[in-house]
């Protein structure tokens, strides 16, 4: 009985806690019957993914979805600011890919390809060889490599081999070290064979294993491209190690085909039995002309009181073309996008100035959070939150936050779970954490280095659509379709109205305990050595 009262009285509470907010404010009621009736989360989502695609840096999607992105802000009466983050030496676009396997027991293909790599020139078609191991290996098969594509050792991890100088420099290293052990491996032949029947064998010493490692050779002896087993779903990246120094003259010249594991593996044992087969791959990327900037696209609702104090939200714009992007960070953007357009629409006219950050370059390394924090030291203690969402089409349902905090939050989210009752807000208090040093995988990282707060929702699958973002993150998956529409359009109203709630307060937000001091964390580093 005392806890059915406890429970009703909580119930109570938030009810006329969330009565007296709306009331004062009814620009929140509004966003809230918009989002509930006129939610378009899904539509900007559709238009990012299938209209214009997957998306990194340098192509003319990522360009595309720039444009797009600052119209939209426009259309809702914002103002907008294109901000160069930098420039590329070459662009990049992916067109489609297809390759079968030619023989008795013909297959279709499935593979992909990191992007700032090279397609083939046209159809192509020739015969498949292991990779050498060893310089003797490479003499025996050297003409026959022409025309052929090879399968090399390792497993993807969706980055390319490396064909900068230094790493050929390393493969010769390997190569010299691996003619040592062909040597020794003659004169172990040599005695095995001289040994009495009966008599242990000894065991021949391993080469030392290397991916592609006759690279530039082959590629001299004019193969056709490399192929290298990917575990499933096939993840593909960028070719990171050599994307600055590349120019039309040292482009990539073959493809680097990342290939489906059971296909390869059926290959390799066709291959290792010399039977008689081909492979036919046709892979249309395409590099342009550089140099080529790209830019952040920041969406601006001016603040009537506090012009110069600010509210951030927003995600990154940028995605990898394998896939595209309907998750990372399509689902983090376009929720930012719905709840600036629910805040417009509904009139608001926020104390403090709001600015929806779709970052750029999130993918090449934090590029465009980087860069804007690195370009506006003199805005950052004047920055109430930095709102960034990159983790998956999960609902936020929750908030941690120092209790400096709580008390501003408590009033804000209060309006919160009259929203959808399968959707209950939980509001906690935290504790400090240590600064960090460095930035962390995500735009919000850079933020926090410089002690702006970062505090983000936490999400829930909590209606049980068994989401697993390792799935999905930097893979062929990655598409509008897992993203998942109710936790989405939800995710934009508590996004709109939480921001628009910071932005309205008549302070900015307290920093009090949001850190430990610095004297903490030599205290917990002690801790730490004494166990």
């Amino acid at each position: 009985m005392k806890n059915l009262f406890l429970s009703f009285s909580i119930t109570l509470q938030l009810f006329f806690s969330y009565s007296a907010f709306s009331q004062e404010d009814p620009i929140i009621q509004k966003i809230i019957e918009i989002g509930k009736t006129d939610n378009q989360t899904m539509k900007h989502l559709d238009v990012l993914c299938n209209r214009i695609g997957g998306r990194p840096i340098g192509s003319d999607a990522y360009a595309n979805a720039t444009e797009w992105a600052a119209s939209k802000f426009k259309e809702w009466g914002m103002q907008v600011i294109m901000d160069e983050v930098g420039t590329l030496p070459v662009g990049f676009n992916r067109g489609p890919w297809f390759g079968r396997m030619l023989s008795d027991n013909g297959m279709i293909l499935h593979f992909a390809t990191p992007s700032y790599t090279s397609g083939t020139k046209g159809i192509q078609k020739g015969h498949v060889l292991i990779e050498p191991k060893s310089q003797r290996e490479f003499d025996r098969m050297k003409g026959r490599l022409k025309g052929a594509w090879v399968l090399i050792s390792g497993n993807s991890t969706g980055w390319p081999i490396d064909i900068s100088k230094t790493a050929d420099i390393a493969r010769a290293k390997i190569i010299a070290e691996n003619a040592i052990i062909e040597h020794k491996n003659d004169s172990i032949n040599s005695i095995n064979r001289r040994l009495e029947n009966g008599a242990k064998k000894i065991d021949l010493l391993t080469y030392k294993e290397e991916p592609a490692l006759f690279y530039r050779q082959m590629v001299e002896a004019g193969i056709l491209g490399i192929i290298q087993s990917a575990p499933l779903p096939i993840t593909a990246l960028y070719d990171r190690k050599n994307i600055d120094s590349l120019t039309f003259d040292n482009l990539p010249s073959i493809p680097d085909i990342k290939l489906d594991e059971h296909q390869y593996k059926i290959i390799e044992q066709m291959a290792k039995e010399r039977q008689t087969f081909e492979l036919e791959f046709d892979i249309r990327n395409h590099f342009k002309m550089g140099p080529v900037k790209y830019h952040n696209v920041i969406g601006v609702i001016k603040g009537t009181e506090f012009p110069d104090e600010y509210v951030i939200m927003g995600g990154h714009l940028d995605s990898y073309d394998v896939a595209t992007g309907g998750v990372d960070d399509g689902s983090g953007s376009t929720p930012a996008m719905e709840a600036a357009r629910l805040i417009m629409k509904a009139g608001g006219k926020p104390k403090r100035t709001i600015l929806v950050c779709l970052w750029a370059g999130e993918e090449f390394g934090l590029n465009g959070s980087t860069s804007w924090v690195e370009r506006n030291k003199d805005k950052l203690d004047k920055i109430s939150n930095m709102f960034n969402r990159d983790g998956g089409p999960t609902v936020a349902n929750s908030l941690e936050v120092p209790e400096s905090m709580y008390a501003d939050f408590e009033k804000i989210c209060a309006p919160l779970n009259s929203i959808n009752s399968d959707f209950p807000f939980t509001l906690k208090k935290g504790k400090p954490r240590e600064k960090p040093k460095k930035a962390w995988g995500t735009d919000s990282g850079p933020f926090a280095v410089v002690g702006v707060p970062t505090i983000t929702f936490g999400t829930e699958d909590n209606k049980g659509y068994n989401f697993d973002y390792r799935e999905i993150w930097h893979t062929e998956r990655d598409l509008y379709t897992k993203s998942i529409a109710e936790y989405q359009e939800h995710t934009s109203i508590v996004t709109a109205v939480v921001v628009y709630g910071v932005a309205n307060l008549d302070h900015l937000l307290s920093r009090n305990g949001l850190f430990l001091p610095d004297a903490k964390k030599d205290e917990k580093k002690d801790e730490k050595k004494k166990k």
